[in-house]
């Protein structure tokens, strides 16, 4: 088993984590409605630049490009017997470009959800769900992943079947939540409920990716951080601003001087891995590891500083920062319109 993301952390204050991976694609010729996995083998020079770039601006831990990989996303390109060939690709290829870095970087083997709601409410069952994510962390691992990364979820228990799936090949586990619902994720569970999945699972961290914004991710990662044992690891890995309509594309508004600032909010609320998500690219994610370099620990932020510096949060992010635990009334601001603008097209972040 790898121990490359564990050993860095017993040497590093904080670790910073890669960019976008879909925006940054469609930069190059990715068309909205197409799988970047297929990239992974029709053109893995441009997957194998991106990561290279964000490597270059001083990224400590790249995703693959995986993040739809299951049998379930592949199937809507006619490419669900593509599984193994495609999630290996991804990491040999992210494997390439840390190994030849010339310093230590970890390859992180990206797993999102299935797309499939599941049972009681959907059709999938957990042990269908199980074997998806076993099939695809098993390709992930076989290409030289060091820790599957399992990002942008929202419900219990398809969080708690991908780790099963995930656990099968030996290797260390990362797992974050999009908190984009007044606080919440869009199944409903609260940061603090994903403290209780990294105790009961044993993960090596936990936190949280994508949502609506820096200063929503902050104040999801404060509270997570007060719900979670003090040694917990926790990842931040926020959007780059929120996302606009421009020109006929669609563009995020966020700037380095923004997302530096958001790096260093974010370790002051407890995160130790610390990237960005949606519209992040590497001139950002230089200006978030410079920033971080020249910032020393502060207290942590509250709802009043998250907001001076980043703008608003939901009522229901503030309700949780202010101990209340139950739903709160409201939406995350500026929310309307955040699905499909990520990641990859659909439900996908970056």
């Amino acid at each position: 088993m790898s121990d490359r993301l564990a050993r860095l952390l017993e040497t590093r204050p904080w670790l910073l984590a890669d960019g976008a991976t879909g925006t940054n694609l469609f930069a190059v010729g990715l068309l909205s409605g197409d799988a970047p996995e297929l990239w992974n083998v029709d053109h893995p020079d441009r997957i194998a630049a991106l990561h290279r770039g964000f490597i270059e601006a001083g990224a400590d831990i790249v995703l693959t490009n995986s993040f739809g990989g299951t049998r379930y996303r592949l199937k809507l390109h006619r490419a669900e017997h593509r599984v193994h060939e495609l999630n290996a690709a991804a990491a040999r290829i992210a494997r390439a470009e840390a190994d030849a870095s010339g310093r230590e970087v970890v390859v992180a083997g990206s797993i999102g959800p299935t797309g499939e709601i599941l049972e009681p409410l959907g059709p999938l069952s957990l042990e269908n769900a199980r074997l998806a994510f076993a099939e695809q962390a098993a390709a992930l691992a076989a290409g030289g992943a060091d820790v599957l990364w399992i990002e942008t979820m929202s419900s219990r228990d398809e969080v708690e079947a991908a780790i099963a799936g995930a656990r099968a090949t030996g290797l260390p586990i990362v797992s974050t939540l999009s908190f984009d619902t007044n606080g919440r994720t869009m199944m409903s569970l609260a940061p603090g409920e994903l403290a209780g999945l990294h105790r009961a699972h044993g993960l090596l961290a936990c936190g949280s990716n994508c949502g609506v914004g820096p200063s929503e991710l902050i104040a999801s990662i404060v509270n997570l951080a007060v719900a979670s044992d003090p040694d917990a690891v926790l990842v931040a890995k926020s959007n780059c601003g929120l996302p606009q309509y421009v020109d006929g594309a669609i563009r995020y508004d966020g700037t380095p001087e923004l997302m530096g600032t958001y790096a260093c909010l974010a370790f002051d609320a407890g995160a130790r891995i610390i990237g960005g998500c949606c519209g992040t690219t590497p001139a950002h994610l230089r200006a978030m590891r410079e920033a971080l370099e020249g910032h020393a620990r502060g207290p942590r932020p509250d709802a009043a500083l998250i907001e001076q510096k980043l703008g608003a949060i939901s009522n229901g992010a503030r309700a949780q920062l202010s101990g209340q635990l139950d739903r709160a009334a409201g939406a995350a601001p500026n929310a309307a319109g955040r699905r499909g603008t990520g990641r990859r097209p659909g439900p996908r972040p970056g």
